[in-house]
């Protein structure tokens, strides 16, 4: 490090001798520049005109008509060197990054020239790669110009194969956004393909018979063969036979015997040509060269590769500065498509993952492939190809769905080629972001299946972290849009598909089948057929995970291990149980059918995992158990299409739920100092089955609502969360919402959380006083009378308070607290009107609901305000149509049936106009005809949407207007009728076209439905007939007679249809 002080001595000196030395100075001067800026660029800035003005000496000493290569190396060094960014220090000014920008783009736009030596010139694209890296990373810079972006995805796609043995493609100056690949001029390599076959054979040879091979040649960068070349025509005739099925043999024995074993190759490709690469090693005493050119070319390609590196890393870090959507546009010039008939593949990322000699690289290339395919769920999503397509053109679709099943077959052909450990753990990763990604249900099946087997003997690699990545693939795979029937499928094979004869991919203690239940004495044993059990035999993912998880280790440990801290323990690497967990844990919530039949086990797994040490065991046993509680939950749904005698049953749920109250479960969640451990268990909790709850003993369940009460005040905001919305969940159970002790305790924890600092704390409180206040309904419903009375009137006035108060909060707050005001406006009795206390809390109340439906705020948070309205129209004890603030609700309402972007908004506004009972509670007749004219106009605007999202709501609309209506007219006063006569005969064709329309779709929908909509249009015809016939003489207005027309209409095209 240099002091500020002699920096600028020492910069001020460099800059006067480049001015004032002779050239041949200059080289090493701006190596000592190098030196002195290197992480210090922000101590620079007086000297930056000097430097990278628009005369700057590194801005002239970088320039391509620079002569000097060394000279030209050396300013880029420098330049690269002021643009590292230093945490917490101003970064280079906007006009100062371009000019660092465009030199660094210009340099690796330069092609080499005859008299540039190959390191130099590789040495001199590695500082402008790093110059541009740095200034992505620590610059924060944007990439938003389609021409900026352009140039340098086509630069750093040169770079990517700098060098790389049997290729050489010249790219254009600039990529643009394409649907397919674009044109990569290839340069033919003349010495591998010149090479007669009968050498390559003999020298194969000749090298085996050598023994061990020379460091020197490749060493660690050097790939390792495939097979014996006296192999490669047996070889080659193995791998027109590829087949779909399963992987034969453990990575753990010979890998050369693993090439036939990859995936199906497609027609008119040569099978050989991605698997095999022509520039085998050679040895020393084949070569052309002498030892000291040897060595030179060794050094060389070192230098090729660290190019391809860099070029590689400054492309991951090109995917983070720009939005993907604008990354997706140049998907084909990265990511391979299955080539045409006759023409070679583009080059891609996937052929420096399969053909370049360095793991190091090949595992960069695998990294910024995951980076693409990260996020690019909603771009692969329009892929299909599940019906085969007879077309003139290719659909988008089609293209998409061929580039995805290209790189499935490429992938996997990586992994039975690999060789490095670490790079195969980049492969297996990408393949777990592309499964997470594609959109299998549109896509052909057998994509996943050739996953699954190939990845199933990588279990027992003897690399942790490959075991570990193979699990996350295992985990993708059932995640992935589940349930799957490919994957069902799949979970159902035998443990030994996939497998040698011997079972050798699996290590032999998952062999019995019923080893790693004896590893878990459950408290009740399943019953004889378990519901929903469909093998004799446990799934097989399923076994392999509790085996890892509960299971002491036999193998010894690998190299790998040593990096874990648990690795001296009895059981598997810590990782490897978290992944397992993990896997099971989205196995039980994608295909929670088949894990059923082995929900007590999985209850003990969990229970055995919550018992450890280790707090991310404990955490991950805590997810399993609420991934079992919530799959037994999901079942109970009133909307289920489980069949009752295929669910969990109950019994078997209390018997569960027991073990856990009797375990681990109630001490995690009062000493943990782990919050989010106890975050977890609450949320695990909070998955009971009701049904179940209610079967426990008295004292398990006193036992879990004190645990949630008392973790209500706890000062860690997730665990208080956590317990808020637990409680939440609880007020809803039938055997404790009638407990009005519960409940009012329940309400002061409730309320107490909604006033946390925490703002995810306050949105999970007012969850939860939603359900609360829902429970009072339903309780003033069932119970009648004594409920109200019981309930304490001092909490019911802070209730109405404190959700008056959480109205104004942010959006997440607002949404349920104005439905816990609609519905404690409902509860009010007559005695808590007439209360002084209470009215101008009501006041504020129905205020804050009024603004809210009128408010710019999120629809959801509408939505509620205009249901909450609904409620409180139900309540007869409130003086609707009377109060003033009546006249401002029905306005709000009819503003947004009108106007509202939103449809199901306008939905719900029409029908909360649609509540009242009584034409008193309308108000007046021009507020009744207000409400009239705004109900007309929003059925006229029922189709009229800028969002063509919403057009799918336009036919709910339609109907629940045309009920509001209808409701209105067999409400209406002889003073309502001039304006009713008046809007029917201006839009009394479009009016009843909607009815007919509305009828017409009762009779579609159900025959009970048609009855009820005719039923309400004859009641209202019949109201207004008595009412027109008092009325006859003093004004002429026959709505029922328009009415009756609308019905007779109906009945003759439902007489016309049937016939």
């Amino acid at each position: 490090m240099v002091d500020e002080q002699n920096l600028n001595f020492l910069l001020s000196y460099c800059i006067s001798a480049l001015k004032q030395c002779s050239s041949w100075t200059h080289v090493e001067i701006l190596q000592a520049l190098a030196a002195l800026v290197y992480n210090n660029g922000p101590k620079c800035q007086k000297y930056l005109p000097d430097l990278l003005g628009k005369t700057g000496l590194l801005v002239q000493f970088s320039d391509s008509a620079q002569p000097d290569v060394e000279l030209r190396r050396a300013a880029v060094r420098s330049m690269a060197n002021l643009c590292l960014s230093v945490p917490g220090q101003p970064y280079l000014d906007e006009s100062y990054r371009s000019v660092c920008f465009q030199t660094f783009l210009s340099v690796l736009q330069s092609s080499k020239t005859s008299d540039v030596d190959d390191i130099t010139f590789c040495m001199l694209l590695q500082n402008a790669l790093k110059g541009i890296q740095s200034l992505l990373n620590g610059g924060k810079m944007k990439l938003m110009q389609t021409d900026q972006i352009g140039s340098l995805l086509a630069v750093l796609k040169k770079c990517m194969f700098h060098g790389l043995p049997g290729l050489s493609i010249e790219t254009p100056a600039a990529l643009f956004p394409a649907p397919l690949p674009q044109y990569d001029k290839r340069s033919p390599v003349k010495q591998e393909q010149s090479e007669p076959a009968a050498s390559k054979q003999t020298g194969n040879r000749r090298k085996k018979s050598k023994g061990k091979q020379k460091k020197g040649e490749f060493g660690e960068e050097g790939r390792e063969d495939l097979g014996d070349a006296g192999n490669e025509s047996v070889l080659g005739a193995d791998m027109l036979k590829l087949h779909l099925g399963g992987v034969q043999s453990s990575p753990c024995s010979n890998r050369q015997t693993r090439a036939s074993d990859v995936a199906y190759v497609p027609a008119g490709k040569d099978p050989l040509s991605s698997h095999y690469t022509s520039w085998k090693r050679i040895s020393s005493s084949e070569s052309e060269y002498s030892d000291a050119e040897g060595g030179i070319q060794s050094k060389m390609r070192s230098y090729q590769a660290n190019v391809r590196q860099g070029a590689l890393a400054c492309f991951l870090s090109a995917i983070k500065s720009m939005e993907k959507r604008v990354l997706y546009g140049y998907w084909s010039a990265f990511v391979p498509d299955a080539p045409g008939i006759g023409s070679p593949q583009s080059v891609s990322l996937m052929t420096i993952a399969l053909k370049d000699p360095s793991p190091k690289t090949r595992a960069c290339a695998l990294q910024v492939l995951s980076a693409i395919l990260e996020g690019s769920k909603q771009f692969l999503s329009v892929a299909e190809d599940a019906n085969d397509h007879k077309r003139a053109f290719t659909p988008f679709s089609v293209t998409i769905a061929s580039s995805i099943r290209e790189l499935h077959r490429c992938l996997l052909l990586a992994l039975v080629a690999e060789s490095s450990s670490q790079t195969l753990t980049q492969i297996v990763k990408c393949l777990a972001n592309l499964v997470s990604n594609a959109p299998y249900s549109r896509l052909k099946p057998g994509l996943l299946t050739r996953v699954w087997n190939q990845i199933k003997p990588y279990i027992c690699h003897k690399d942790v972290n490959v075991r570990v990545s193979s699990l996350t693939l295992l985990g993708a795979i059932v995640s992935v849009q589940a349930p799957l029937p490919e994957v069902q499928l799949l979970l159902q094979q035998p443990s030994s598909s996939g497998l040698n004869s011997s079972g050798s991919a699996t290590p032999h203690r998952f062999n019995s089948s019923e080893q790693w239940r004896k590893a878990l004495p459950s408290e009740g044993e399943p019953p004889d057929n378990p519901a929903g059990c469909t093998s004799s035999e446990p799934c097989w993912l399923l076994r392999l995970c509790v085996s890892i998880i509960v299971l002491p280790r036999e193998d010894s440990c690998s190299d790998s291990d040593a990096n874990f801290p648990s690795f001296s323990s009895v059981y598997e690497p810590c990782p490897l149980r978290l992944e397992s967990l993990q896997v099971l844990a989205l196995l039980v919530k994608g295909y929670f059918h088949m894990a059923q039949s082995y929900f007590l086990e999985l209850g003990e797994v969990a229970c055995r995992c919550m018992e450890e040490m280790d707090p991310s065991i404990q955490l991950h046993g805590a997810k399993l158990l609420e991934e079992l509680g919530t799959g037994v939950l999901q079942q109970y749904k009133p909307d289920s299409a489980v069949a009752p005698d295929q669910r969990v049953p109950v019994n078997v749920v209390v018997t569960f739920w027991t073990m856990m109250l009797n375990g681990p479960l109630p001490g995690t969640l009062q000493n943990s100092p782990h919050a989010t451990l106890q975050t977890s268990a609450c949320d695990a909790l909070s998955s009971i089955l009701p049904e179940a709850f209610s079967s426990l003993q008295n004292d398990q369940q006193i036992l879990c609502v004190t645990l949630l009460l008392g973790l209500n005040h706890s000062e860690n905001p997730l665990v208080k969360a956590a317990a808020a919305r637990a409680l939440g969940v609880y007020i809803l159970f039938s055997c404790l919402r009638q407990d009005v002790m519960f409940v009012a305790d329940t309400a002061n924890a409730i309320l107490n959380s909604l006033h946390d600092k925490s703002p995810n704390v306050r949105a999970k409180a007012a969850w939860s006083l939603g359900n609360l206040t829902d429970t009072l309904i339903i309780n003033m419903e069932t119970m009648g009378q004594s409920f109200q009375e019981e309930f304490s009137d001092l909490l019911l006035l802070k209730m109405l308070r404190s959700a008056t108060e959480a109205s104004k909060d942010r959006d997440k707050v607002k949404s349920n607290a104005v439905r816990a005001l609609g519905n404690v406006l409902h509860f009010l009795q007559p005695y808590h009107i007439a209360n002084p206390r209470f009215r101008e809390a009501i006041e504020e109340s129905l205020q804050a609901l009024i603004s809210t439906v009128q408010s710019e705020a999120t629809m959801k948070v509408r939505w509620n305000a205009c249901y909450a309205l609904g409620n409180v129209f139900k309540n007869p004890a409130l003086p609707l149509g009377e109060a003033p603030w009546t006249t401002q609700a029905y306005s709000a309402l009819s503003s947004v049936v009108k106007s509202c972007k939103n449809f199901k908004v306008r939905i719900k506004s029409a029908m909360a106009l649609s509540i009242p009972s009584k034409r008193e509670c309308y108000g007046s007749t021009e507020q009744f005809c207000q409400i009239w004219s705004a109900l007309v106009v929003a059925l006229q605007k029922s189709e009229d949407t800028e969002d063509f999202l919403e057009f799918k709501y336009s036919a709910s609309l339609r109907t629940q207007i045309c009920q509001a209506l209808l409701h209105l007219l067999r409400l209406a006063k002889s003073t309502d009728l001039p304006v009713i006569w008046e809007t029917v005969t201006e839009n009394g064709g479009a009016i009843k076209s909607y009815f007919l329309q509305y009828l017409k779709s009762g009779v579609e929908e159900n025959e009970t439905d048609l009855c009820e909509r005719e039923r309400v249009l004859k009641g209202a015809i019949e109201h207004l007939g008595g009412i027109e016939k008092e009325l006859e003489g003093k004004a002429r207005v026959r709505v029922s007679v328009y009415l009756a027309d609308v019905l007779t209409n109906h009945a003759n095209t439902t007489e016309l249809t049937e016939a």
